[in-house]
């Protein structure tokens, strides 16, 4: 802060904290204890105020002071402001909700100005529980999730920003748990003795699934012999297809898919029938007989 004095004279110049009353500098001399003031006098008329390492509490009125009578002074307003900063308490961590509850993130803020708060999630997803609502982005310090679905898994992004670089962030990721479904892309086929089959099933599960097959009431089918089974992982989502070598009449019948995990054991059923060959006999011709007379 810079304070210009003409015809100084005999008189002293003081920097003065307004709110405080603290006498900070007379003339050249540095009164406050502070290390971060000092006073610099150039061109017999200019004396600057330094204040290094600035911080809030330094905001405030500072008062330039000349000990005439009646005293002269000039005021000035010093404003400070911080860049954004996101608190690790109360703002939201990492978290694993139940699928169908109501979820609250919160992003508590701090700078000067007050910072505002923008919710985003990664690869610019819906930001509501409807998963194609168009709406991508939340303004304000807390998002609410209602009735939330495994679409709304995934990293979510509170930005605070003031004017004042830099901008910051948080990265939130939301874990969202429920029991297993299993789909079939049908229930029934049908195959020749002596053939192949390949059964498909779809599940879906948070935490993952223990995914395996089953034959009749409850006997679980291994690898080899008579099966080939194969696996596709994708996030939550797991394909499963079994192949059955179909070399006896009791390789046929009902085959489960089971789906398990630490919410519960879902399973759905498929049947597997006989395909026989019906051999066409060849018509056989018949010729009038037609008599003349």
């Amino acid at each position: 802060m810079t304070c210009t004095v003409h015809d100084l004279y005999k008189y002293k110049v003081a920097w003065l904290r307004v709110d405080t009353q603290t006498i900070l500098t007379i003339e050249t001399l540095v009164i406050t204890k502070s290390e971060r003031i000092a006073i610099t006098h150039t061109e017999q008329r200019i004396w600057q105020l330094r204040i290094k390492d600035i911080r809030e509490s330094d905001k405030g009125w500072y008062m330039c002071q000349i000990n005439t009578d009646p005293m002269k002074s000039q005021m000035g307003y010093l404003d400070v402001v911080v860049p954004p900063d996101i608190l690790d308490y109360p703002t939201s961590q990492d978290m694993v909700v139940l699928e169908g509850t109501n979820v609250t993130l919160t992003c508590a803020a701090t700078g000067v100005p007050e910072p505002t708060v923008n919710w985003k999630r990664e690869g610019d997803k819906s930001i509501t529980s409807v998963e194609d609502s168009g709406i991508t982005s939340h303004d304000g310090a807390m998002l609410h999730i209602y009735h939330i679905q495994r679409h709304n898994a995934g990293s979510y992004h509170c930005i605070a920003s003031n004017g004042v670089p830099p901008t910051v962030s948080k990265r939130i990721i939301v874990t969202v748990n429920f029991q297993p479904i299993v789909r079939l892309p049908t229930r029934q086929y049908h195959a020749e003795l002596g053939g192949r089959v390949t059964l498909e099933c779809h599940s879906e599960a948070q935490p993952n699934s223990i995914n395996y097959w089953m034959k009749g009431k409850g006997e679980i089918i291994l690898q080899g012999g008579t099966y080939d089974s194969t696996l596709e992982d994708h996030v939550f989502k797991v394909t499963m297809r079994i192949t059955i070598r179909l070399e006896k009449a009791s390789d046929y019948g009902v085959y489960k898919c089971v789906a398990k995990n630490s919410l519960g054991t879902t399973e759905e059923s498929v049947r597997v029938y006989r395909k026989t060959c019906k051999h066409l006999q060849r018509p056989v011709r018949r010729f009038k007989r037609f008599l003349t007379g």
